[in-house]
């Protein structure tokens, strides 16, 4: 893998890890927390091994919103 895409790749994968980070404190600060699941699923979603709608899925599903 060429240095170009190995850069791009860590920093679309610290983007995301960003904003899953600033999620979950907005919520912390609102009184709900994050389970082990959902932050397995944000883990994944971070390294880009799923994409946003699996991720969204995936929580849709854990909750029963269909």
């Amino acid at each position: 893998m060429s240095n170009v895409i190995h850069t791009t790749l860590a920093s679309a994968e610290r983007a995301r890890r960003a904003a899953l980070e600033q999620a979950e404190h907005s919520g912390e600060m609102e009184g709900l927390h994050v389970t082990p699941a959902t932050r397995s699923d944000g883990d994944e979603y971070a390294a880009g091994r799923i994409d946003i709608d699996e991720f969204v899925a995936r929580g849709r599903a854990r909750y029963g919103l269909g």
